[in-house]
């Protein structure tokens, strides 16, 4: 059956929350850098509209790779670093930028890392979160959408690597 797309949340409303996602980050943290860190490669798209949205002038983006799912619709459960940070974070206010959360191991096993690394803050943004598949409990700061529990691609986010182009979040069914 050859694959179908359904538009979930359209690339106007995404593009409105992610501007509003801005104004909340510049409202709750103090002078001084802040990183952004996107987690390669779903978030990264993501991660340069929320950039562009937040208006201070000491915004600094480091990007990490974190896999848990290869090929497949659902997460693996083994977590690996597949690209690490070329800065220290010690004394840094960190703001993890993520595509979607859904089980939560890949965060839970992010952030114990981090954590280690000493930041000053470290708090998680996510462009979408899809709480009903949660195994490790997460603390979300900053929440795009919430979703159901659908397999959905595009603004970054992709199947075998195809569909991160779209502007939209749609829901892909029969591949």
């Amino acid at each position: 059956m050859p694959a179908t797309l359904e538009v979930m949340i359209a690339a106007e409303e995404i593009q409105r929350r992610v501007r509003e996602m801005g104004r909340e980050i510049d409202a709750d943290y103090p002078e001084g850098p802040i990183y952004l860190l996107s987690i390669l490669k779903g978030s990264f798209m993501f991660l340069a509209d929320l950039a562009r949205a937040i208006e201070r002038h000491s915004v600094r983006i480091e990007f990490m790779g974190i896999s848990s799912y290869g090929r497949d619709k659902t997460s693996s459960g083994q977590v690996r670093v597949t690209k690490d940070l070329d800065v220290s974070l010690e004394g840094h206010h960190v703001l993890i930028v993520e595509d979607i959360v859904d089980s939560g191991v890949t965060l839970t096993y992010l952030t114990r890392v981090l954590e280690q690394r000493k930041p000053a803050s470290l708090r998680i943004a996510t462009l979408l979160d899809k709480p009903e598949r949660r195994i490790s409990p997460v603390q979300i700061t900053y929440t795009g959408f919430q979703i159901p529990d659908r397999f959905v691609v595009g603004y970054g986010l992709d199947y075998a690597e195809d569909y991160r182009n779209l502007p939209s979040i749609c829901v892909l069914t029969g591949e």
